[in-house]
Formats: C-alpha cells, structure tokens, sequence
C-alpha cells in the first residue's frame, strides 16, 4: 500500500470523530496533498442516500475515487455494525475493506480513515475496530470527548491500542459538553498520562455540521508532511 495514512477512532461514539477526520484532511490538503477519505462501515442512513459522516468525508477529500471505496459496508439502522451486518445476513470481511483501502491508496498520497463508534466496536463474531487498524497497518489519532468520564474511557483505549501494538500517532481532545466542570484540569490529565502527542484541543461547535476548513488549532504529525 502506496500511501501515508491515518486511522481516527474514539473513545466512544459521538465524541467527534468525523470532525476531526475532516479537520485533518483539510490540513493535509493544505500542504499540496491528495487526500483520501474512508469510512469502512457505516450505519445511520437513509435507503439511497449517503451516511452523513461518509458525505462528510467526501465532501472534504480530494482524490478522484469510487464511493463504494469510501464506505464498503454502509448500513440503515443506526446500531453496532455486527448487529446490523447480521440482521441483513451480511458479515463484514476486513480483507474487502482492506483490498478499498489499497485502491485509495494507489491514487492518494495520504488516506485518512474514519473508524465506527470506539476502539474495540464489533464487526463480525471474531474480529473488531482494532483488528481492521491492525489489518491496514495505520498510526491510531485517538479522539477524546471531552467529558465526564473521559480520562477513565481515554487511558484504557490507549492502554488497548498499546496491548494491540499498533502505532500511535497522537490524540486530539474535543470539547462535546460545553458545561463540562474543570475541563483544563482534565486536558492536563490528559497530557501527563496519555502517551502524546497532542494534536490539538477543538473547541465545542455549536451548530451542528459546522466545519472549520483550516483549522488552526491542528498540529500534523510531521512524517505526515515531510
């Protein structure tokens, strides 16, 4: 596989891991790069139309490539991909994920993957998020929704990332609770214990969808742009 990449997990659902993914091949993009976008499974979508994360990425991305790469398996009910997989009598398959993975690859010089809910999400009776990071060989961004709760779900994803010995690429803190009480005693938890770097805190967004296309508060890891 030809091209630079990034896998963005979380640690749980809705803690803005698209946003981030966005945010990150905006900067990519920046830097002169062709950037491919991926969400491997997807589930939340209308009959016909697209996963809102999955538009999402497209919209941001700028490689010339085949949706169906994009989002291989992409599912209408909103729940964990293994139970929609197998209401449909689907199983998720890592290896056809990892074959629209390296046709990203062949015409990208980076492919920033978005994973499904958090680290350890099911995908098939066997097999989980970790395993496809593990598959297609990318440095973990670990999103960290900043909450209460959060330095507890945060250092046991990392531990597990650690355990699983896929590479570490830094974590980006995200404020998803606005009300949040000592959010920068949390975010100095963070640093000191989470094994770095940081790549950035976003700011909470209101509006739902809002994206920032250059996004100052992003910091790239440098083998990504050298």
């Amino acid at each position: 596989m030809s091209a630079r990449g990034l896998f963005v997990t979380g640690t749980d659902t809705g803690v803005g891991k698209t946003r981030v993914a966005v945010a990150l091949i905006h900067a990519l993009r920046a830097h002169g790069l062709r950037v491919a976008a991926m969400k491997p499974v997807s589930a939340g979508s209308a009959v016909g139309e697209l996963n809102e994360d999955v538009a999402a990425l497209v919209q941001a991305a700028n490689a010339d490539v085949d949706v169906r790469d994009v989002n291989p398996y992409a599912f209408a009910e909103p729940v964990a991909p293994h139970i929609a997989a197998k209401s449909l009598g689907v199983r998720i398959d890592l290896e056809v994920i990892a074959e629209a993975y390296a046709r990203l690859a062949a015409v990208a010089d980076v492919v920033v993957v978005e994973g499904a809910g958090g680290w350890r999400v099911p995908l098939n009776e066997h097999e989980d998020m970790a395993d496809l990071a593990l598959r297609l060989g990318l440095p973990v961004v670990l999103v960290v929704g900043l909450r209460l709760g959060c330095l507890n779900h945060a250092l046991l994803t990392a531990e597990s990332i650690a355990l699983r010995r896929v590479p570490w690429a830094g974590w980006v803190g995200n404020h998803i609770e606005p009300a949040m009480q000592l959010a920068a005693e949390n975010l100095v938890a963070l640093h000191t214990r989470l094994p770095g770097p940081c790549l950035g805190v976003q700011g909470f967004l209101e509006r739902e969808g809002l994206v920032v296309n250059m996004p100052q508060w992003l910091t790239l890891p440098h083998w990504l742009v050298s």
